[in-house]
């Protein structure tokens, strides 16, 4: 994740937040223009060929891989600068084990095989960054999503933040005005904020982040609840998994029929249609799949766009996990 100090870095979950003094509209205007489609048309020419093979051939390996692929790329964003890859050094405590990260992000094995393939076909040419942003879109795709065209020219941070992480992603018990006022603070509107929770729609949730919900929450569907306390009990069985949403190997709008139906996973998911101000588009996308795969592409583009590193700045890693 990249800060807008040089001080922090950042990533995201499903979602979000570096820092309110990172003004988004500032940003955007000043990076997205370093940014192109085809920034590798003559320097790797087989980049992304090479990149969607390898992200189907590891989501048929397991579907699941395609939700951590895309979390990956989340995690590491309103900056995307592929901070959350770097393993701990001397100098610094990365992401991986931040509270929002430990025993939950997954993937990194298969960015490394990406990456391995890249550095044999271009070397020190492709970041680690726009390798996340492109295999996040492949998994959508290959999951039965709408592909999006990746801005590229990314380049990757030279240091990671466990403390920026643990502040700055939001958890799974925030409520709709807390989501509303992460999103708004970095120039996404609330219709944007349903939008990419949508990528909710593929992968599955640790015991530990629903617990609560499903044993003391009154707004979610009995039987649901029911079905679910035998492998997520008041203690233990910390890191037994659910799916996100009834159709969690497939990316559509299930998740958006689940929250209408009480049967949102999350605390902050069934926020999302909860009375408040956002019922309306849950609503919606609900009842119109071919518009929240639309939409979910163009919000994938501009959250891509946040303050990436460009030019001169960080570094082209030849590995992943650890500086040059």
């Amino acid at each position: 994740m990249a800060s807008c100090s040089s001080s922090s870095s950042w990533p995201f979950f499903f979602f979000v937040l570096v820092s309110s003094l990172c003004m988004f509209g500032m940003n955007i205007s000043t990076t997205s223009a370093q940014l192109s489609s085809d920034f590798y048309a003559t320097s790797c020419p087989n980049l992304l060929p090479t990149i969607q093979a390898a992200v189907v051939n590891a989501v048929s390996n397991e579907a699941r891989m395609g939700a951590s692929l895309l979390r990956l790329h989340f995690h590491d964003c309103f900056g995307c600068d592929a901070s959350i890859l770097l393993d701990d050094t001397s100098s610094f405590t990365g992401e991986k084990t931040a509270g929002p990260n430990a025993n939950s992000v997954r993937g990194f094995d298969v960015i490394d095989t990406i990456k391995t393939q890249v550095e044999n076909l271009c070397p020190k040419t492709v970041s680690c960054a726009d390798i996340l942003a492109v295999a996040a879109r492949d998994s959508v795709a290959a999951l039965g999503g709408r592909s999006w065209v990746v801005q590229l020219g990314r380049r990757d941070a030279k240091t990671a933040s466990m403390s920026d992480a643990n502040s700055n992603l939001p958890a799974a018990t925030l409520g709709l005005s807390g989501l509303i006022t992460s999103f708004s603070n970095k120039g996404f509107t609330t219709k944007e904020m349903v939008i990419l929770s949508g990528s909710h729609s593929i992968g599955q949730a640790r015991c530990t982040t629903f617990r609560s919900r499903i044993h003391n929450e009154t707004n979610i569907d009995t039987s649901f609840a029911t079905s679910l306390k035998s492998s997520c009990p008041t203690s233990g069985n910390d890191n037994n998994l659910s799916p996100l949403d009834s159709t969690a190997v497939v990316f559509d709008n299930t998740y958006f029929k689940d929250l209408v139906s009480k049967k949102g996973l999350l605390h902050s998911d069934q926020e999302l249609f909860n009375g408040g101000s956002t019922d309306a588009q849950v609503t919606t996308y609900s009842n119109d799949n071919p518009t929240f795969l639309t939409d979910f592409a163009v919000a994938m583009v501009k959250m891509g766009n946040l303050s990436p590193l460009t030019g001169s700045n960080g570094e082209i890693r030849t590995n992943c996990r650890k500086l040059n």
